[in-house]
């Protein structure tokens, strides 16, 4: 008897703790218990908009219903269709609100990707003077909050002519001064300075130019950074609203649409008093409708995505 409890309390411990302590089922409690901790973390906003965005008027005022919708309706997200201008009920046709946000965010995209390579390329391949200081102003523009330079920015723009409209937005980017641009410049001159300095003398050595070295061998081999640069730079022209707001003077974007309607319903129902819930799910449909988009982007680049990151060593490694 005592072998066999013995053999039995040998055979649990292997079980709980493993030949190696990590392939044991107690560490691998810990380690999923913690996952599932820190993706309920990150994904309970998800959760909650999308289970709100599905709820009727009275299940919003019920305080008893919290995560399980008693009457699933979809009428929030044909009021969402209304607030993004992507449907007009009246004439049953559809809007092109999303086609126009898409296209101005991919366009500024483009441009600060393709800039930011050509200046990246610069610093990290030529020596010219005041070198070293025209890299720390480049640093500067992104360490300097933006409501500092706010109105000396929009005093430019209006004797430019070109405030209120998207060239506001657009223009910035082909100087290196597009949102953000400092970081993605700063990618780019970290890639471009790890390419050995012999392949560009060897293509020199047969003859190719600098345009053609650029185009024909640092390009290619940036194919990760300009993944990245692409992605960070749509991710965050889709989300910005105070600085299109500010520069071009209207509804641009989506997420302005929904700032503007959630705006304009808190002048009637400001928050707490009743009536205010009364729009969440609808603001809340929304807000799910518009990141769609970043969502499906996402999964479709993920596996790209996660390797660019890797390749370009921009996780701190």
């Amino acid at each position: 008897m005592k072998t066999k409890a013995q053999s039995f309390k040998k055979k649990l411990k292997r079980i709980m703790f493993g030949m190696r302590f990590y392939d044991g089922l107690f560490y691998k409690l810990v380690v999923y218990t913690l996952l599932i901790s820190f993706a309920y973390v990150y994904l309970y906003p998800i959760l909650f908009m999308t289970v709100t965005s599905f709820m009727s008027v009275e299940d919003l005022i019920n305080d008893g219903v919290k995560w399980v919708p008693r009457n699933i309706t979809f009428k929030n997200f044909e009021q969402a269709f209304i607030v993004l201008k992507m449907w007009d009920p009246a004439n049953n046709v559809y809007l092109d609100s999303f086609f126009s946000t898409s296209s101005y965010v991919l366009k500024a995209s483009v441009i600060v990707t393709s800039t930011s390579a050509i200046i990246g390329y610069g610093f990290a391949k030529f020596d010219f003077p005041l070198k070293k200081i025209l890299f720390i102003f480049m640093l500067a523009t992104f360490i300097l909050p933006s409501q500092v330079t706010m109105v000396s920015t929009i005093g430019i723009y209006r004797s430019l002519g070109i405030l209120s409209s998207e060239w506001a937005m657009l223009l910035p980017g082909f100087f290196g001064q597009g949102l953000n641009q400092a970081i993605y410049i700063l990618i780019f001159y970290q890639f471009f300075k790890t390419i050995p300095s012999a392949l560009y003398e060897s293509a020199e050595v047969d003859g190719a130019g600098q345009f053609r070295i650029f185009r024909s061998i640092a390009l290619p081999l940036a194919i990760p950074s300009i993944v990245i640069v692409l992605l960070f730079s749509f991710v965050w022209y889709w989300n910005e609203t105070f600085l299109t707001s500010l520069f071009t003077g209207d509804s641009r974007t989506l997420p302005l649409l929904i700032t503007k309607f959630r705006d304009s319903y808190s002048t009637l129902f400001p928050p707490g008093t009743p009536g205010a819930e009364l729009n969440e799910a609808v603001v809340l449909a929304a807000n799910l409708i518009s990141i769609l988009p970043l969502l499906v982007i996402y999964f479709i680049g993920q596996k790209q995505f996660t390797e660019s990151i890797d390749r370009t060593g921009i996780t701190g490694e």
